[in-house]
C-alpha cells in the first residue's frame, strides 16, 4: 500500500470525474456501445469509479480485483452466451481493466484485452477521457465481432454507470 495511492484516493473529489465524464461524454460512450453491439453478438458494460474507500485501500485492493467485483455486481456475467464484457475505469488510479465472461476464455488472449486497456490509459494520461472511452468501446467491439456473430438481442444496459 503506497502513501501516494492512499492520498490520491482519499483526496480525489468527484468533480474531476464528473468533468471528465460529463453528460456529453456519457452519451458518446452509450452511443458507441449501441453502435458496436449492432455489429456483434456480445454485450458491453462501461463502469466508472472515482476512488476506493479507506477499507479497500487498507486491504490494498487492486483495480483488477475491484473490476471483478463490479463485473459480478453489475451482473455482466448474466448473458445467455456468457459473452459479457466490462470496461472498468478506476479514475483515481487512471487504471482501466477489462473483465470478459468465460465465453471468451479460449477465444481472446489476456494480452489482447490488456492492449486496449493500455491505449485507453494513455489517452486518459493526455487528458482525452471521452476519446479514450469511445475508442476503447470500439476496440472491444471489434474484438468481440471476431468471435460472436451478430444476434438480435440486447441483454445488458448500454448506459455507462458510476459506481
Amino acid at each position: 500500500m503506497s502513501f501516494s495511492r492512499i492520498c490520491r484516493h482519499l483526496f480525489s473529489a468527484g468533480h474531476g470525474l464528473r468533468r471528465a465524464f460529463n453528460t456529453q461524454a456519457l452519451a458518446a460512450i452509450e452511443q458507441a456501445i449501441r453502435e458496436t453491439e449492432q455489429q456483434h453478438g456480445g454485450e458491453i458494460r462501461f463502469a466508472i469509479e472515482n476512488n476506493l474507500d479507506l477499507q479497500e485501500l487498507w486491504q490494498d485492493l487492486s483495480p483488477r480485483s475491484r473490476a471483478i467485483d463490479a463485473f459480478a455486481h453489475l451482473r455482466v456475467w448474466d448473458t445467455e452466451l456468457n459473452n459479457g464484457v466490462l470496461i472498468y475505469v478506476l479514475w483515481a488510479d487512471h487504471d482501466v481493466e477489462i473483465v470478459a465472461d468465460r465465453g471468451y476464455a479460449s477465444r481472446v488472449g489476456e494480452q489482447q484485452w490488456r492492449e486496449i486497456c493500455q491505449r485507453m490509459e494513455q489517452s486518459f494520461a493526455i487528458g482525452q477521457p471521452e476519446q479514450a472511452a469511445v475508442e476503447g468501446v470500439r476496440a472491444v467491439g471489434q474484438l468481440i465481432a471476431q468471435h460472436f456473430p451478430l444476434t438480435d438481442r440486447n441483454e445488458l444496459p448500454d448506459r455507462p454507470v458510476f459506481l
